[in-house]
């Protein structure tokens, strides 16, 4: 990955010029009016929104993404196709220069209150329900370029990620340690059947978000729709509920194992009795979570080796991080 951007590309005045103009021509092509100056409240180093205020009263939103997270475009306009009840659907997409033009999705979960445990059980049944509905279009996401993160290519995936001793910053206090990758290198034979048992365990392949939280769903009138898949790759679909525990947990101050926990999984999980029994989604979920951490640092290294070097340092410790959870329990390792 040759090309980075970055903070300096997104307040770049040239950059800007170009990417509100391609805005501007497609609210014509809707017949959207823009009134008022465009505001840039969100500016990472892996994207950047702009809010563009239209003559309606209403507003849109111009999205540009690095190269990390190149596959958002193409992702987020297919899913507008498949789901467009699951998804905030584009107005407009231009994966050349990874821009999406959004309309604005309202209030987000964690807006609307998202410190009850019923809220997060009803978005984990919607998600589930989307996921199911993408998996026969798996491979054609991995045609169009979204990252191919499916079980059985893990193995591979991670044999390179340990190899990287920069993004891994072996060697440093912040990095991950020498002993620490031996220790992850020494289980990569467990690793791999794992893996081999999720590929084999008769759950489909699917979109696999793997930032879903409480900040990245819109929720009106009981209705959630997804948006932001610039983390997001084709994978077993349980990977996605690594993160998505971890938030609740935390925003409902929930041990590990908590029955609470419990209930989140197996409501997700009630949604793929199709797939199989009770206690055989029980036990992928189970590998899911432990093949999870290093599938998750491959994503922070994909987004970090899109970002200007210099702005990596703040989120440089991501890589190792999620590395070195692989050798930590997971959310559910206290269940009864």
């Amino acid at each position: 990955m040759s090309e980075t951007t970055g903070i300096r590309t997104w307040r770049d005045a040239d950059w800007r010029t170009a990417a509100l103009a391609w805005a501007v021509e497609q609210l014509d092509r809707a017949g959207l009016v823009l009134e008022g100056e465009p505001e840039q409240p969100h500016v990472r180093s892996w994207s950047t929104a702009i809010r563009l205020p239209l003559r309606s009263g209403d507003a849109v939103w111009l999205k540009s993404v690095g190269p990390g997270s190149a596959q958002e475009p193409v992702l987020a306009e297919a899913l507008g196709r498949w789901v467009p009840g699951h998804v905030l659907v584009p107005l407009a997409v231009e994966p050349s220069r990874r821009l999406l033009l959004l309309p604005d999705g309202g209030r987000t979960l964690r807006g609307t209150g998202s410190g009850e445990l019923a809220a997060w059980e009803a978005m984990l049944v919607d998600h589930a329900r989307l996921q199911v509905a993408v998996a026969p279009h798996a491979d054609e996401l991995v045609r169009r370029g979204v990252p191919d993160h499916r079980p059985e290519r893990l193995p591979g995936l991670v044999a390179d990620l340990l190899a990287d001793d920069e993004m891994q910053l072996v060697g440093r206090s912040d990095g991950l340690s020498r002993a620490g990758r031996e220790r992850v290198v020494a289980d990569l034979g467990a690793y791999a059947r794992a893996c081999r048992e999720l590929a084999n365990g008769g759950v489909p392949a699917s979109v696999q978000h793997d930032d879903l939280h409480d900040a990245n769903v819109f929720v009106a009138d009981g209705r959630h729709r997804f948006f932001d898949w610039g983390d997001a790759s084709v994978s077993h679909p349980f990977l996605v509920l690594l993160v998505t525990l971890r938030f609740a947990a935390r925003v409902l101050e929930l041990p590990n194992g908590d029955p609470a926990l419990v209930r989140l999984r197996d409501a997700y999980l009630d949604q793929w009795l199709d797939f199989g029994t009770t206690s055989e989604l029980r036990e992928l979920c189970g590998l899911a979570l432990r093949v999870g951490p290093l599938q998750r640092a491959l994503t922070w290294r994909r987004i970090l080796r899109g970002v200007h070097p210099e702005e990596r340092v703040e989120w440089a410790g991501s890589v190792p991080g999620w590395t070195a959870e692989h050798l930590a329990p997971s959310t559910l390792s206290a269940e009864p």
